[in-house]
């Protein structure tokens, strides 16, 4: 019987605390649906631009394979100077160069060549591409050879931005951003809650002072603190994995800025609506962990999700700063590779900072 009204005081308790009750029957269930369909180590959907100079039956054959294989989306005919502006703004993955010669060459016998340009940010994503392409160009080879001849068409492949396939030049900027992120929110997710617990908010309320005011005051220590931590992490990037700056470290300074007031701007939301200290840390944990690692492009490519989950992404602002955190650092690529990345993480961090202070706002009064 003691047991019972043991058990009976506890489930009473858990229906009073309706936040926890919340996180402990929402969060595997939505770990389950981000790890079942986020966690896809199929490439697929793989962005291709063909630049064609033989336009003949041939080369019309070998583009037609990639496409059909299922692995591969065509979605530009390029030349050389827009090969460079598609690679460097990440609106294509691969480039499929075939030579004016293409077709002779099949003709005469002699060995076609064809050039595979890979976007190498992502190393994982490039092996696997470059293997999807051997396997396409060796099938669409044996129609012009019998099986004990050489194959006549061959691949010459060119990695860009890495060529030697480093994983820490995937990996590292992906670090900063998981990071930066989870330090940010977590540290702000907590401070307003403190006040709660300490007591101290009734007397900030009564002092001369607007939401907005203390939103942004208690913004402004954790972002100087969070960005000369950022900025630390990539310095320490740098000397350890020798990760490269072949960009602008203004432009570095303003990415890194626009994200960190969004990441401080998600944790005073939090700080807002969560009354306890642990139910803050949990939320802020789901709400920047989760999202950032899987949904980011971070680990798994966008492009193999679902296309509901890629919808979700849109409101993940690690999404906009990888983008342009790896076209300033490995590609050096200028602002208007990556301005619209840049317009939706100020974006978001208007919202998330707004929104914070209207909810403190009603709390206010």
């Amino acid at each position: 019987m003691k047991l019972i009204a043991i058990a009976r005081k506890e489930f009473r308790q858990i229906g009073r605390d309706r936040r926890t009750l919340l996180i402990l029957l929402f969060v595997p269930a939505f770990i389950l649906l981000l790890f079942g369909y986020a966690l896809n180590f199929d490439i697929r959907h793989v962005r291709l631009a063909v630049d064609d100079r033989d336009r003949s039956a041939a080369s019309r054959s070998l583009i037609a394979a990639f496409v059909n294989s299922g692995y591969f989306d065509l979605v530009a005919e390029v030349d050389e100077k827009e090969t460079t502006r598609l690679m460097d703004r990440d609106e294509v993955r691969a480039v499929l160069v075939i030579p004016g010669d293409f077709s002779r060459a099949l003709r005469t016998g002699r060995p076609a060549p064809v050039q595979v340009l890979l976007n190498g940010d992502n190393a994982t994503t490039a092996t696997t591409v470059m293997g999807y392409s051997l396997t396409i160009i060796r099938g669409e080879s044996a129609k012009y050879a019998p099986p004990s001849a050489a194959p006549p068409i061959t691949i010459e492949p060119r990695i860009w931005y890495n060529p030697e396939l480093r994983s820490a030049l995937f990996l590292v900027p992906g670090l900063i951003a998981y990071i930066a992120m989870i330090t940010a929110v977590v540290s702000t997710a907590l401070s307003i809650v403190r006040e709660k617990e300490r007591g101290t908010m009734e007397q900030v309320r009564m002092a001369p002072l607007d939401a907005a005011s203390f939103v942004v005051g208690k913004t402004i220590p954790y972002f100087v603190v969070s960005l000369a931590s950022a900025l630390g992490i990539v310095v320490v990037s740098m000397v350890l994995f020798g990760m490269p700056m072949r960009g602008s470290w203004l432009l570095l300074l303003a990415a890194l800025s626009l994200f960190l007031v969004g990441a401080l701007g998600l944790g005073l939301m939090i700080s807002s609506i969560a009354d306890t200290q642990q139910v803050a840390f949990q939320v802020a944990l789901l709400v920047s962990f989760l999202p950032t690692l899987m949904l980011s492009g971070f680990v798994f490519p966008i492009a193999s999700m679902p296309r509901a989950l890629q919808l979700v992404t849109y409101a993940v602002p690690a999404r906009y700063f990888l983008v342009a955190l790896r076209a300033i650092v490995l590609k050096g690529a200028g602002l208007e590779v990556y301005w619209t990345d840049l317009l939706a993480l100020a974006g978001f961090a208007v919202v998330v900072l707004a929104l914070a202070s209207v909810r403190l706002q009603r709390q206010w009064v």
